[in-house]
């Protein structure tokens, strides 16, 4: 079935504290998706991000984002008034996240609602269906505000090795701090449920985001360390990231705690599955991210600067994907298979029988037939103008070498655009392919430039804050998006 779909994140949303989140505004854009078109809705990760603001890097692979809680919720249900809703207020910009404000503000309002807060027999619930992964979150994130919010890697001896009688002692002595943060996923759970079941009644699934890697600063490192390849102290080895390539020319060095691949095969690989069990939760569909790195990874030493004297390593092959699948059956996978692909990631691609990922912005080489131009295409498959670490279109194309943009135009056959109307060519190359899916961020609808750009790879400091503004979510422009996606058979 042919269908398409906007990229978006949750945390671009327009909305009136200062970041996107779970209010009437994102109830507003699943409405406005539906006028458009388009059944899909694709995120980002939903995890609480930590230094960096990335949503790759969060304190816990299973948590939720506590920015994301929607206060004008909390306040129908008694636990804020007014008045405490507009102390968090960190809107002075529509346009992009100031994440050091929502960081200072945010906090004491959730705690305000916290302290008018009463268990209930769905939050006794809610604790004990996800036992596996709360009570670890919690306690961590009770301990980092002991700490001074250093990781875990900076802790004293008997915190960071989780000498039982310690912990037992802190478990105690936090008892109000760890039910707080029990209380904001909570929340989130419960928020993020029913807009998901908003979506879903109104035909649109939810594409979500499972990152490799978890974070070393996380409860997941911190709880499982026999998991990761840390030395007897609990001390990386070594960590994850990618060679040199057009993106970064010293490569990415992203800093993950690489896992022993060798301990998730002896248990049947399951924290993975229920890992992946609890995606499927979630979301409707699952892109995992970096396909490759479960055939092969990337692996720095610790300490290191850069990603230049990495080297590869084994991962475990399509055996992983098998257990899955023997596990919890045939799910709606899609595998970010971008980067540099060996013939053994083909194979293991092809034997998943996963869609992989087709960027136009990577298509246009005239120096090389590429994989990315849509006449190479099958139908299994996710056709991407680009991705959240890409710039937008417009911003793209005006970057792009004279010799690649006059390939691209001879390729579409058309030299009568204006520069304001270049995204819309692409757009439409995408929804004429022959993929099953087509996805377009939601800058590359509105033809903004690299203003609009969500993240730069190997960067800090300034991703992940562009916002959309509410205006820009018009009815001109979901019938627009409307009249393409029925023009290519994707209604």
């Amino acid at each position: 079935m042919r269908e398409s779909g906007v990229l978006l994140p949750v945390s671009a949303l327009p909305e009136g504290y200062g970041i996107g989140g779970f209010s009437k505004k994102a109830y507003e854009f699943v409405d406005w998706l539906k006028a458009a078109g388009q059944k899909n809705w694709q995120i980002l990760p939903l995890g609480p991000t930590s230094y960096g603001d990335s949503p790759y890097q969060s304190f816990s692979t299973f948590a939720g984002n506590p920015y994301y809680i929607d206060l004008d919720t909390l306040k129908e249900e008694g636990l804020l008034t007014e008045e405490e809703c507009r102390e968090a207020d960190c809107g002075q910009d529509p346009r992009y996240v100031d994440y050091g404000r929502i960081y200072e503000t945010r906090f004491p309002v959730l705690r305000k609602a916290f302290s008018r807060f009463r268990e209930t027999e769905e939050f006794r619930k809610f604790g004990e269906e996800n036992v596996f992964w709360l009570e670890d979150y919690c306690l961590y994130m009770a301990l980092k505000e002991t700490q001074g919010q250093r990781s875990w890697q900076e802790w004293p001896e008997e915190l960071k090795t989780r000498d039982p009688e310690t912990l037992a002692a802190m478990r105690e002595t936090l008892a109000e701090e760890i039910r707080f943060y029990r209380f904001l996923q909570y929340c989130f759970d419960r928020q993020w449920k029913q807009l998901k079941k908003y979506a879903n009644e109104r035909g649109i699934r939810i594409i979500g985001d499972i990152p490799i890697y978890v974070a070393l600063d996380s409860a997941d490192a911190w709880a499982n360390p026999e998991l990761f390849q840390f030395d007897e102290e609990s001390v990386p080895l070594a960590v994850a990231g990618c060679p040199p390539d057009a993106f970064a020319a010293t490569g990415q060095l992203w800093g993950n705690p690489l896992y022993r691949w060798e301990y998730h095969r002896e248990t049947g690989y399951a924290w993975w599955i229920r890992r992946i069990a609890y995606c499927f939760r979630l979301y409707d569909v699952v892109r995992i991210d970096h396909f490759r790195g479960f055939e092969s990874y990337y692996s720095i030493p610790y300490g290191d600067k850069t990603a230049e004297k990495g080297h590869w390593e084994p991962g475990p092959g399509i055996e992983f994907f098998r257990t899955v699948q023997e596990k919890l059956g045939e799910l709606a996978i899609i595998a970010e298979d971008l980067g540099y692909l060996t013939d053994n990631v083909r194979e293991m691609l092809r034997e998943s029988r996963y869609p992989g990922m087709k960027v136009l912005e990577f298509a246009f080489d005239s120096r090389e037939e590429s994989d990315y131009l849509p006449h190479n295409y099958s139908h299994n498959c996710v056709v991407y103008t680009g991705t959240h670490d890409n710039n937008t279109l417009a911003g793209w194309y005006r970057e792009l070498p004279p010799e690649d943009r006059d390939f691209s135009v001879r390729y579409m056959n058309n030299g009568r655009s204006t520069p304001e109307e270049i995204p819309w060519d692409f757009i439409r190359m995408a929804q004429a392919s022959v993929a099953d899916l087509a996805v377009v961020p939601m800058q590359d609808y509105l033809g903004l430039g690299a203003e609009a750009r969500f993240n730069y790879p190997s960067t800090i400091g300034t991703n992940w804050k562009w916002r959309l503004l509410p205006e820009e979510c018009s009815r001109q422009l979901a019938e627009k998006i409307r009249a393409i996606t029925k023009l290519y058979g994707r209604l």
